[in-house]
C-alpha cells in the first residue's frame, strides 16, 4: 500500500494512528506522541507524517522537519502577512485559568487581572510569544499550555506559541523571581555564585530545564548578568554579584543547562539580560521608576560590566535583553535609554560582538500603563517627547527585534506603510524569531505530555538537589570561640522568624530567651521607604535605602545577644551592614534563599556551609556613599568571609 495522497481533513489522531499502524513500514513518522495526541492537523503526504500549518493539503518547506532551518525560515516567511509579522514582535503576558482552560474568565489576583487573555491576543493582533506570571498546578498549566496551542493551530499558517518565564525556582524573594512553591526551590543566582561550583550552577540550569518544559516553558527571561556593583540597588539577589570572572563562569554554566550545548527541542532558550549591565544605579536606584534614569560610571568602568555578558555570547544565549536605563558621560553614546540607543545595539552588539541572535526589549518601553489606583509611565527614558509611533520606530531603527510587555502590531504596520520602516527591515526580526522557534522544534512539536508534569516539576529528587544547594550556599562570617556546630536535642533553644515545628526537631523550643541555652533569629537586610516612592506600591515593592539596622529595631536585636549567646542568620537580597551585630554575636551566617532546615541543618552540624561571599558587605553607610556605583570591592574595610580553614 502507497499513500501518496493526504489525508481527509476529517481525520483526527486516532485515525491516523490506524493508518500508521497499517502502513508503518512505508510512512516515515518522526512526529512525537503528543503530536498524535493533541495535534487534529496530522496528514501523511508520500510516506512523510505532518502538520498541515497552512491547510492547503500539501507538505510545505516550513512543515517539513527533514528540511534545513533557514530553508523553512525563509519559506514562512514568503508566506506571512505584514500583520503577522508585526504581532511576532511583541512578547504580551498572558492569564492562565485555574482550570487550564483558556477562554476569557474572571481573574483571580492583580498580575493575572493585568494580563490579557491569550486566545484575544493571538485573534486581534497576532501575538505568538506570551510571558507567565502567576500559574496554576503543574499538571493543569500543562493542560492550559496544550489547549492555547491547539487554538494556535487553527490560525492561518499555524505559526506555534513561544512561553516564557521570569524564574521559577529562587528560594529567595527577589522582586522578579516568581514563586518556587511547586518548582523545585534552589538558593537565589547569588547563592550559586556563593558556592561557585560550575557544575553545580549547570545541574541546578538543568533541573530548572526539564521543569520549564514539562509545563511548556521554553524561553526563560533570564539569566540576569548584571554586575552588583552598587550595594543599594534592589535587584542584587538575582545576579551572580559583582565579580566579573565569577559571574562569566556562572553564566557560562547557567546558559549550557538551560539550551545545552547546542539549541535544540530539549532546550529553554535563555534570555541574557541587561546589556550593557543595570549594576551601576545612582544612589541604588532603579530606572524601572521616573526618578531614577540615568547609569552612572564615575570609575570609568563601562566596559567591566560587559565581561558576563561576552561569556553569555561565547556560550550562544538566544536572546539578550537590554535595561531601562540611560548610560550617563559616555563617550559617543547617546543619552537615551538602551532599547532606543542605536550605538548600544547596532554598533555594540551587533557590529562589535557580532551578535545575530534576538534582542527584546524590557517591558513596557512604549506604553503608559495605570495599574491599580497607580499611573505608570512608559520607560522611554531620554525620549519622554517622542509620541508612541516614534518610540517604536527608534527602538526598532536601534537594533532591537521585539518589544517585551507591548501590543501594537498597528503601529508597526503603519510606520511600514507610511514608509517610515522597511518591510525588509521588518523581515530581518522576524528571521531571527522564527528560527528561534524552529531551533526549539516548536514547529514539530508544540505540546507536552499533560501526564508528566505533575511527577516532573518538583520530584522529590529535584526538590533534594536544591535543599542541598541551599544549604551549600550558607555563608559562615563569624564562629566565636568555636560555638559552632551545636549539639542536636541537647539545647534549650530560642527562635525568632523560624518555623518552630522545624525547630524542635533540632532542641527544646523556649519562648522566654532568659530560659535558653542559645538564640537563633533569622533577619533580612534592612530597606526603607523613600521619598520618590511615596505613593507608588509598585515602587514601595522594591527595597531600597540604607543597608543597616537602626533604631528599636537594632536595639531589640543587640538586647538579645546580650542575654544569652546568639547565632544571627541574615538573608542578603542587597549586602547589609551589621557591625554592631556583628560583634555581639556568637556565631553570624548569611543566606541568599536558603530556607530554616537548610539553615539549621548547618548550624548544628549535619552539613557543612560552603558559601564565600560574592558580593561585598559594607562597615558602614559612609563606606556605601563613598564608593563608586560602577566599581566592584571598592568599599571600605568590608566584612570578609571567615576562614573555616
Amino acid at each position: 500500500m502507497r499513500i501518496n495522497k493526504p489525508l481527509s481533513y476529517a481525520a483526527g489522531a486516532g485515525a491516523l494512528l490506524a493508518v500508521l499502524a497499517f502502513a508503518k513500514s512505508r510512512v516515515e513518522n518522526k512526529l512525537a506522541p503528543e503530536v498524535l495526541a493533541q495535534s487534529s492537523l496530522v496528514r501523511i503526504s508520500d510516506g512523510i507524517a505532518y502538520r498541515d500549518l497552512d491547510k492547503n493539503g500539501k507538505l510545505d518547506v516550513y512543515e517539513d522537519q527533514r528540511q534545513p532551518i533557514e530553508d523553512r525560515v525563509q519559506d514562512l516567511l514568503k508566506k506571512m502577512t505584514l500583520e503577522e509579522k508585526a504581532g511576532m514582535m511583541f512578547y504580551s503576558p498572558v492569564r492562565t485559568n485555574a482550570d487550564g482552560s483558556i477562554e476569557d474568565k474572571p481573574a483571580s489576583g492583580l498580575l493575572a487581572s493585568l494580563s490579557p487573555v491569550g486566545i484575544t491576543e493571538i485573534d486581534k493582533h497576532h501575538i505568538t510569544h506570551f510571558n507567565l506570571f502567576a500559574v496554576p498546578a503543574p499538571d493543569t498549566l500543562a493542560i492550559w499550555y496544550n489547549n492555547i496551542q491547539r487554538y494556535e493551530e487553527k490560525t492561518r499558517l499555524g505559526i506555534p506559541l513561544t512561553i516564557a518565564s521570569d524564574p521559577r525556582n529562587q528560594g529567595g524573594a527577589g522582586i522578579f523571581a516568581m514563586s518556587a512553591k511547586t518548582f523545585s526551590m534552589w538558593p537565589d543566582p547569588l547563592g550559586l555564585a556563593a558556592i561557585g561550583d560550575d557544575k553545580l550552577t549547570e545541574q541546578f540550569a538543568d533541573i530548572s530545564r526539564q521543569e520549564y518544559l514539562a509545563t511548556g516553558i521554553r524561553q526563560g527571561l533570564h539569566p540576569q548578568v548584571d554586575l552588583s556593583t552598587e550595594p543599594r540597588w534592589p535587584r542584587i539577589s538575582g545576579t551572580f554579584g559583582e565579580d566579573a570572572e565569577l559571574s562569566s563562569r556562572m553564566t557560562t554554566a547557567y546558559i549550557k543547562g538551560y539550551q545545552r550545548t547546542k539549541l535544540g527541542p530539549n532546550s529553554v532558550a535563555m534570555m541574557t539580560k541587561h546589556f550593557p549591565g543595570g549594576g551601576p544605579q545612582k544612589n541604588g536606584l532603579d530606572p524601572h521608576f521616573n526618578f531614577q534614569k540615568g547609569e552612572v560610571y564615575p570609575g570609568n568602568n563601562f566596559n567591566y560590566h560587559l565581561i558576563p555578558f561576552e561569556a553569555a555570547f561565547n556560550a550562544g544565549t538566544a536572546a539578550i535583553m537590554p535595561y531601562y536605563g540611560v548610560p550617563m558621560g559616555q563617550k559617543d553614546i547617546p543619552e537615551v535609554g538602551f532599547s532606543y540607543n542605536k550605538a548600544i545595539i547596532t554598533e555594540l552588539l551587533r557590529k562589535k560582538y557580532h551578535y545575530d541572535g534576538v534582542v527584546c526589549t524590557d517591558w513596557g518601553l512604549v506604553s503608559d500603563a495605570k495599574i491599580g489606583p497607580v499611573n505608570f509611565p512608559a520607560r522611554a527614558w531620554g525620549v519622554e517627547n517622542l509620541n508612541t509611533e516614534e518610540r517604536v520606530q527608534k527602538i526598532i531603527d536601534a537594533g532591537v527585534d521585539q518589544l517585551g510587555g507591548e501590543n501594537l502590531p498597528d503601529v508597526i504596520v503603519k510606520l511600514v506603510k507610511d514608509g517610515k520602516l522597511t518591510e525588509k527591515r521588518i523581515d530581518e526580526s522576524i528571521t531571527r524569531l522564527l528560527r528561534l522557534k524552529f531551533q526549539l522544534g516548536l514547529f514539530d512539536n508544540p505540546f507536552v505530555d499533560e501526564k508528566k508534569a505533575a511527577s516532573i516539576v518538583g520530584s522529590p529528587e529535584f526538590m533534594a538537589a536544591g535543599q542541598a544547594a541551599q544549604r551549600r550556599s550558607m555563608t559562615l562570617l563569624k564562629n566565636d570561640n568555636h560555638t559552632l556546630p551545636l549539639a542536636i536535642n541537647k539545647l534549650k533553644i530560642y527562635i525568632k522568624n523560624i518555623n518552630p515545628k522545624i525547630a524542635a526537631e533540632y532542641g527544646t523550643i523556649v519562648s522566654d530567651p532568659k530560659q535558653a541555652d542559645i538564640a537563633i533569629i533569622r533577619l533580612q537586610t534592612p530597606n526603607y521607604p523613600i521619598p520618590e516612592a511615596k505613593g507608588n506600591f509598585i515602587a514601595g515593592m522594591f527595597h531600597w535605602g540604607d543597608l543597616d539596622f537602626k533604631g528599636q529595631q537594632l536595639q531589640e536585636i543587640l538586647d538579645l545577644e546580650k542575654a544569652v549567646p546568639t547565632v544571627v542568620d541574615i538573608y542578603l537580597d542587597r549586602p547589609a551592614v551589621v557591625p554592631e551585630i556583628s560583634a555581639n554575636a556568637k556565631g553570624l551566617f548569611v543566606n541568599f534563599g536558603s530556607n530554616d532546615r537548610a539553615l539549621l541543618d548547618v548550624v548544628f552540624g549535619k552539613y557543612k556551609p560552603e558559601g564565600h561571599l560574592p558580593i561585598e558587605m559594607p562597615s558602614s553607610m559612609e563606606a556605601v556613599r563613598n564608593q563608586k556605583e560602577d566599581m566592584p570591592y571598592d568599599s571600605k574595610d568590608p566584612r570578609t568571609n571567615l576562614d573555616l580553614d
